[in-house]
């Protein structure tokens, strides 16, 4: 069996390494990939925006069916241009993906499904926000509609933060923007909470946390992430079935009677207060980091369960767990999530030596002459499964000391709120 995998980042190389695992794969091709898929995998110089050319190239070179990692291509319509011209892909269509492409959708969606969610208002200019905000209680929570890198979400204790980011949004700072959206603040524990269905059967697929602040503390500015850990130490049974009953089933049974069958990893991020789960928002494919943390933890062949939603025989793969735990810590570039330098020579790589449950996946790197470099915010990823997730972190912490990149920076409190 030949994979295409859509996507540059760690959570692609995560990918990428699960299905090498798989005795189905004769071959992997990356589209267009980064230096630490490039070791397992041929990357192909193409952009995951060209479906044009990642349609020829499938057909040229017998792929079997694709694997797309990002949202955009998702929210661009990727799984419909695919599935117009029969090619096999996993992934929620272009409709379903409005989940994440935009919030306002989620919100309305919520809405008029019953599905718990922090009450919300949606503003259409900076004035109509400002008026709202003035008589609003704080802190409070102010979202770009769109696709935002996971950097759109602004939580404001005051009403001159409240306003900035209104006019940063409305400014253009995460695209064009035509509304914006302010939310009740909720005060809870967060977590993140994984589906896979094939718009029939709907299996779980683990729970993690991960942290979104540039800072330890969980301070600073929001980025993508900065590291990650699973399972979610707060799951429990009977949350677990809330999750399930109260928010994953109505929003897939709501989304089939707008017309949109629901393929594919389906990612909730809930706030949980006194056991009760709320939806913060969806992101319509895994995670990142999370998907770093979780994959490894994985022990079914994965090429069965992508395979088996493509042919909508989801309901017969039993989805097997090792029980380690699992910590992710992102090794970022200096001046990450603003501004920082690329093309960074990192040094010291391939002298590291991994042990059994010791992983690296890359994120931001790109190989030139058989020399790493960085080329992006989100650098690399230290991952590691032991029996507790201190464990778990003083490992993948030596291991960025062992790689000593003196351009990078990292949070070394991943997992801080359940690791005494």
């Amino acid at each position: 069996m030949i994979i295409g995998v859509i996507g540059s980042g760690g959570r692609e190389h995560a990918i990428c390494s699960k299905i090498l695992e798989s005795k189905k794969v004769t071959q992997i091709y990356c589209f267009p990939g980064n230096a630490g898929t490039n070791l397992i995998a041929k990357n192909v110089n193409i952009k995951a925006d060209e479906f044009d050319k990642i349609r020829e190239f499938v057909i040229n070179y017998k792929i079997n069916f694709l694997i797309v990692g990002p949202e955009k291509p998702l929210v661009d319509g990727i799984v419909d241009y695919f599935k117009k011209h029969k090619i096999k892909i996993f992934g929620p269509d272009k409709l379903a993906s409005q989940l994440e492409g935009s919030k306002i959708f989620t919100k309305k969606l919520c809405k008029k499904f019953n599905i718990p969610t922090a009450k919300f208002g949606i503003f259409k200019s900076i004035k109509e926000s400002k008026v709202y905000l003035k008589n609003s209680k704080f802190p409070i929570v102010i979202k770009a509609d769109g696709l935002a890198a996971g950097k759109g979400v602004y939580i404001c204790k005051k009403i001159e933060t409240a306003n900035e980011a209104v006019e940063e949004i409305f400014n253009g700072k995460f695209g064009v923007a035509h509304n914006v959206l302010i939310e009740e603040f909720l005060d809870g524990e967060e977590m993140s909470y994984f589906i896979v269905t094939d718009g029939k059967a709907i299996k779980k697929f683990q729970t993690a946390q991960d942290h979104k602040r540039a800072l330890e503390g969980d301070k600073g500015k929001n980025t993508g992430g900065m590291g990650a850990y699973s399972p979610s130490a707060i799951i429990n049974e009977v949350l677990d079935k809330k999750i399930m009953n109260k928010i994953i089933i109505p929003t897939l049974r709501g989304l089939k009677k707008m017309g949109a069958i629901y393929k594919g990893f389906l990612y909730a991020g809930l706030m949980i207060i006194d056991n009760e789960p709320y939806l913060i928002e969806y992101n319509v494919r895994m995670g990142d980091p999370e998907c770093q943390t979780i994959l490894p933890r994985l022990k079914t062949d994965i090429v069965e369960i992508f395979s088996s939603c493509c042919e909508n025989k989801l309901k017969k793969v039993m989805i097997k767990w090792h029980e380690e735990k699992s910590l992710c810590i992102v090794l970022c570039s200096k001046g990450y999530p603003e501004n920082f330098k690329n093309s960074l020579e990192i040094n010291n790589l391939r002298k590291i030596k991994l042990e059994d449950n010791e992983l690296i996946f890359h994120a931001g790197t790109i190989n030139k002459n058989n020399i790493i470099y960085s080329n992006g915010g989100r650098v690399l990823n230290f991952v590691v499964l032991s029996k507790n997730f201190k464990i778990s972190r003083i490992k993948a912490i030596k291991l960025i000391e062992k790689l000593d990149w003196q351009n990078g920076f990292y949070r070394k409190d991943i997992g801080f709120k359940v690791i005494k």
